[in-house]
């Protein structure tokens, strides 16, 4: 990696870890090129604006989430297993100490809920995959018959998904010590309805 792409990967990691604690909206690129002692052309020089930069960084965030959350869920044995495995290493996303503030994702969905643009375009698209995931994990558990052939894998999804921002919150804002241990009962509850 030449010293330009190293310093672009430095603005990047930097850019991610100040937005999991102060949401996209509050990165400012002066105390980002402050914390890196940059100029703020010089940190422009490598996005060309804050909106590429935001952008980059929502994008980092989400490639991160797939290698750390999906890629290793898949490994694990199709059906329940895997979908037990995906859940986990959700939480362990969630706990993780790499992003200071929390997980920058989760963050964002809450940001720009209502605020139409590429940043929530790019991220709407993202988090449709990540329902896809889970309701694709979900026919899996049906066609092994893990599930029953009952099982709506897309409100199946929603009730995955909604556990796991309820253990977020939980966990991030309510400072719940039992928090996993309520999120995975619920985990639990949804799998053994889904089998019958």
């Amino acid at each position: 990696m030449n010293k330009g792409s190293q310093t672009k990967a430095t603005i990047l990691e930097a850019a991610t870890d100040l937005a999991s604690q102060q949401g996209l909206g509050g990165l400012s690129i002066g105390v980002l090129a402050k914390n890196l002692g940059l100029s703020k052309s010089g940190l422009f020089g490598h996005f060309g604006s804050k909106d590429a930069l935001l952008m980059a960084v929502t994008e980092a965030a989400s490639q991160r989430f797939i290698a750390v959350v999906i890629r290793p869920a898949i490994t694990e044995l199709a059906g329940r297993p895997r979908l037990e495995k995906l859940f986990e290493n959700w939480l362990d996303w969630s706990e993780s100490r790499e992003f200071p503030g929390g997980c920058p994702i989760m963050a964002a969905t809450l940001e720009l809920d209502d605020q139409p643009g590429p940043l929530r375009d790019y991220l709407l698209s993202q988090q449709n995959k990540w329902l896809e995931t889970i309701a694709q994990a979900a026919g899996i558990a049906v066609t092994t018959g893990h599930f029953t052939q009952d099982v709506d894998c897309d409100q199946f999804a929603f009730e995955f998904n909604s556990i796991g921002f309820g253990y977020h919150f939980s966990q991030r804002f309510l400072r719940d010590t039992q928090a996993r241990k309520k999120a995975r009962t619920a985990l639990q509850s949804l799998l053994n309805r889904s089998a019958g």
